[in-house]
């Protein structure tokens, strides 16, 4: 018995990768989501590199990720992929406090995100410079 396979929540010509709880706030990782959006994935893991936000790496690992399952778990051309989507969603909220003066205290908020990246295998190349 058992359950029944779930459907397939994607097209058969996309594959995805999650990033769960990452240790910056969404806004941030948002900024560098941006960069890669609708770009191909050897231009899109360029400007990861290169790029100088500490948060870059993250998301290139995962971009790395999706390739990865596009190539390995549905067969897909990694010359033709196209990151699809790379959207941002907020995680925990960790509250700490900082010291202050005169006996008072001060409420640190220290976010977590959770990052998707989509990946499409394009029959044209529909990128948008």
């Amino acid at each position: 018995m058992g359950k029944a396979k779930a459907e397939r929540r994607l097209a058969d010509n996309e594959a995805r990768a999650v990033a769960r709880s990452i240790r910056v706030s969404p806004q941030k990782l948002n900024l560098v989501a941006q960069l890669i959006r609708g770009k191909k994935v050897d231009r899109a893991l360029a400007e990861l590199t290169f790029s100088r936000k500490r948060i870059a790496e993250t998301v290139k690992k995962t971009l790395e990720s999706a390739i990865a399952n596009a190539e390995n778990n549905h067969d897909l051309d990694v010359d033709a992929l196209v990151v699809a989507e790379a959207y941002v969603g907020k995680s925990i909220t960790m509250k700490r406090f900082h010291a202050r003066g005169r006996g008072r205290a001060s409420r640190v908020e220290k976010p977590f995100a959770h990052l998707t990246i989509v990946v499409r295998e394009a029959e044209e190349i529909e990128e948008a410079a």
